[in-house]
């Protein structure tokens, strides 16, 4: 073989990406498993006691099937948890505050966003290191003065009230996911739309917002799941029982009911069903959304 065939060749090889050895692999797949199946648990544990009835003593890591020593699958929890817990009228609540909240946050965020990205200067940099500082400021760390203002605006036990409060707790993290998506667009694109005459609103909303879908999502997806899981917030904003939402009707059933853990977690299971399906719904967009925000 001739010098230049063995450069070729050698060349080709060093091109080959390597390859881990196949025990390196078996660990990292062994690793992912373990962690799949430990976040998996929980839920199935929830799964089997809201299908068991109260009497039904089988071990919880079982199915409620009778050869496997359980009484049979007990639909019954779940009737429980909507007539006695009022589950889905504290669902009906949390849909109106968490879609509000979240619309707010997508429109408000993208706008605050936009300047932000487009224009650094010294100004901009700060309210971003301001928007950011916010992040870190936890909600209870308010609440005296908050549960204060809201009471003298008469916004407790309101939609609106609650809505507003959850748009601020959720917006400085929508802001800098924004932002950092934003920067990482070309500019070229807008400076075409320019070209031919669109105003600054023009390319804003059509030719910035169309490109927003994957950030987007992942604002959707935290957002909704940050309001409809609040609790510390929500307790207090939302204390009439005809008006509480989701994560504390959940608790208070459950105080409830400490004696029937069957019905608790059905209301458990029915109170995460609506999240899980936007997740599963969003989800690809979600994971290129949070990536894209990383790079800055």
């Amino acid at each position: 073989m001739s010098g230049a065939s063995r450069a070729s060749v050698a060349a080709r090889a060093s091109r080959t990406p390597t390859r881990s050895p196949w025990p390196a692999r078996l660990a990292i797949g062994a690793g992912v498993l373990l962690a799949v199946l430990l976040q998996l648990l929980p839920f199935y544990i929830t799964v089997t006691t809201a299908l068991k009835a109260r009497s039904d003593l089988s071990s919880q890591w079982l199915p409620p099937l009778a050869p496997l020593g359980g009484q049979g699958i007990h639909w019954q929890n779940f009737a429980t948890a909507v007539e006695e817990g009022g589950i889905l009228r504290a669902i009906g609540n949390s849909a109106i505050v968490t879609l509000g909240a979240t619309v707010l946050v997508c429109v408000l965020g993208a706008l605050a966003a936009y300047p932000l990205a487009r224009r650094p200067t010294l100004q901009n940099r700060l309210v971003l290191a301001g928007v950011v500082g916010l992040i870190m400021i936890p909600p209870l760390s308010i609440l005296v003065p908050l549960y204060s203002m809201m009471s003298q605006w008469h916004a407790i036990n309101t939609y609106a009230g609650t809505i507003l409060v959850m748009t601020a707790t959720q917006l400085p993290l929508a802001i800098f996911l924004y932002t950092a998506f934003m920067r990482a667009l070309p500019v070229s694109i807008e400076e075409a739309a320019s070209v031919d005459g669109a105003s600054a609103v023009q390319v804003l909303f059509r030719v910035v917002v169309p490109m927003l879908k994957p950030v987007t999502a992942t604002v959707v997806i935290l957002t909704s799941v940050n309001v409809w899981n609040d609790y510390a917030l929500s307790v207090y904003l939302m204390r009439s029982p005809e008006m509480r939402t989701i994560a504390p009707a959940t608790a208070t059933f459950f105080s409830t009911t400490a004696s029937d853990v069957g019905a608790a977690a059905a209301a458990s299971l029915l109170s995460a069903l609506p999240v899980l399906v936007v997740y599963l719904v969003l989800q690809k967009y979600f994971i290129k959304g949070m990536v894209a925000g990383s790079e800055k």
